[in-house]
């Protein structure tokens, strides 16, 4: 087993890390584009949206994929293979003719970018011991993070100065030199054992890991606290776009830099784990994840701001912990577990609309902010209940 801040852990590492960065430029940039994207069109704020819940969606979907796949063939042919079609598919997005061919071609490109989320953590799972895994982990959530900082402030920057057709572009050349450097950096797999893979068998192991409740728990943590946290900031860049702040795809870019928060939320996981129960850090997360809710309702910039980085903080310090957690309480298809936490995470994304939508139609933005709330009382409740359920596993 690879130990950590070894040369073998910092080399993979480092790589995961960077298909991580890529996954998520691919995924975000369209994000500060979508009231550009709704004016152009003349659609709703709810099918401007599709532009990321399709791609969300597909992403959903083909973890199911990919996930059992790796059990059988192995993580790392998939991870260099999909990225490398996502970062094509962002060069055809560029020249799409269309708005139906876009959401078509952003379908397509979700579903590739599927392939390096659902296998990840399950790879580090299978090469590293405990410690080098909740490190290794919260520095890779890391990498999400940044990856959404950057898809949605390069997508908003270039947008500005040149169309959302240059801003696609733009990040799919990042992908490709990306990917020709995680290529090279990627360890070969030591510790990996293929099964073969049976249809069957594939869905016996996702049965099997939704009727473990420790596991079904996180899923549904995940995927509520993401329908929360990534719908937010959508509609926030459509309150944000309206007076009396009118602010323009470039600056609407800007705001996703309170991510940042939540690289520090990730990177510091690790680290809280150590001392603190995992659920306990979860509830921990989802209470700060509330708090920075009710900052937003602010009417300053500045206050909104600091509300989206407090968000940010607490989501990713919960999600660092929820995933670790599937990883270390699958003890068999981690590939599938992994990957099972991440239909329910990103389920969450592409249906958090719905459920926000008709708050912002009643009541704008306080509107979001009770129904973010409703959400977030629920994922509170089964972090502490996964508190009480490890309490009574240590107490035995």
């Amino acid at each position: 087993m690879i130990e950590s801040h070894s040369r073998a852990w910092w080399r993979a590492t480092l790589a995961l890390c960077l298909g991580s960065f890529l996954v998520f430029i691919n995924l975000y940039a369209p994000q500060p584009l979508l009231p550009a994207l709704r004016e152009a069109y003349g659609v709703s704020t709810l099918v401007a949206g599709l532009v990321m819940s399709v791609s969300t969606l597909a992403l959903a979907v083909s973890l199911l994929v990919f996930g059992p796949l790796s059990d059988a063939i192995g993580r790392g042919a998939i991870m260099r293979i999909t990225l490398l079609v996502a970062g094509l598919l962002s060069l055809a997005i560029s020249m799409a003719p269309n708005f139906e061919t876009l959401l078509v071609l952003r379908t397509l490109q979700g579903f590739m970018l599927g392939g390096l989320p659902a296998v990840a953590i399950a790879w580090m799972g299978d090469e590293f011991d405990r410690p080098a895994l909740l490190t290794a982990v919260g520095l890779y959530i890391g990498g999400n993070t940044l990856g959404g900082i950057g898809g949605r402030v390069i997508g908003g920057a270039v947008a500005e100065i040149s169309s959302a057709s240059a801003s696609f572009l733009v990040v799919g050349l990042m992908t490709l030199v990306g990917v020709a450097v995680f290529w090279r950096l990627l360890p070969r797999a030591q510790a990996f054992t293929p099964r073969p893979f049976e249809l069957r068998g594939a869905l016996g192991d996702l049965l099997a890991h939704l009727r473990n409740p420790m596991l079904l728990a996180a899923y549904l943590l995940g995927g509520l606290n993401f329908l929360i946290f990534i719908n937010q900031y959508s509609y926030l860049t459509f309150r944000l776009a309206e007076a009396p702040f009118g602010l323009g795809s470039r600056f609407l870019g800007l705001i996703f830099v309170t991510y940042l928060g939540g690289t520090l939320g990730s990177m510091l996981s690790g680290r809280l784990a150590r001392f603190l129960p995992q659920p306990l850090c979860m509830m921990i997360g989802v209470m700060i994840l509330m708090g920075g809710t009710l900052v937003t309702l602010a009417g300053s910039l500045g206050w909104i701001i600091t509300g989206l980085t407090i968000n940010a903080f607490g989501f990713f310090l919960a999600h660092s912990m929820a995933s670790s957690w599937v990883s270390r309480h699958a003890h068999m298809a981690r590939g599938s577990a992994s990957a099972l936490y991440l239909v329910f995470y990103y389920c969450g994304a592409s249906l958090g609309g719905l459920w926000l939508e008709p708050f912002w139609h009643l009541a704008g933005w306080p509107g979001v902010t009770i129904g973010s709330w409703l959400v977030l009382i629920v994922t509170l409740g089964i972090a502490a209940w996964l508190w009480r359920q490890e309490r009574h596993l240590d107490a035995r």
